[in-house]
């Protein structure tokens, strides 16, 4: 009886440890042709979580320099970058992705836009947050579904 507890229990950590595995690591992100066209997690993402953290201003933080009219009862939209009306239409998942993975892969090093899924966040980086980035793979992919729902 015993016996079989331990198998679950290791057959639960192989799949924990897969995984794991799935997730890209930020290094290894593939830009092609101006998009990332992997999933970072090889999981799909959740555009209901994805609007959760594009609103958050402790993670995705987009209201700040983007203004987007389906989040119009949250204050202090930005106009730093431009607006996310309809980003769905003017991009596709994977060109999302490489944007918000990591802006400056993509438009220039010059971009205001940090790169969400980067090790590259600039100078003077607290202590407590070195070699992290702002948002995880998933939160990523998230952020990538929330958006591919803005269309025209």
């Amino acid at each position: 009886m015993r016996w079989g507890k331990h198998i679950a229990a290791l057959g639960i950590l192989a799949v924990t440890a897969s995984l794991a595995l799935a997730e890209t690591a930020p290094e290894d992100v593939k830009f092609e042709d101006m998009a990332v066209n992997e999933s970072l997690t090889g999981q799909p993402g959740n555009p209901e979580e994805g609007a959760k953290v594009f609103s958050d201003r402790k993670a995705g933080n987009c209201l700040a320099c983007h203004a987007n009219k389906e989040k119009s009862k949250e204050l202090f939209h930005g106009t730093v970058g431009p607006s996310l009306d309809g980003v769905a239409s003017r991009y596709e998942p994977a060109q999302l992705r490489a944007i918000v993975a990591n802006a400056k892969m993509i438009f220039t090093e010059d971009t205001v836009m940090p790169g969400f899924y980067s090790l590259k966040v600039g100078a003077n980086v607290a202590k407590d947050r070195q070699g992290q980035t702002i948002l995880t793979a998933q939160q990523v992919e998230d952020v990538v579904a929330y958006l591919a729902t803005l269309k025209d």
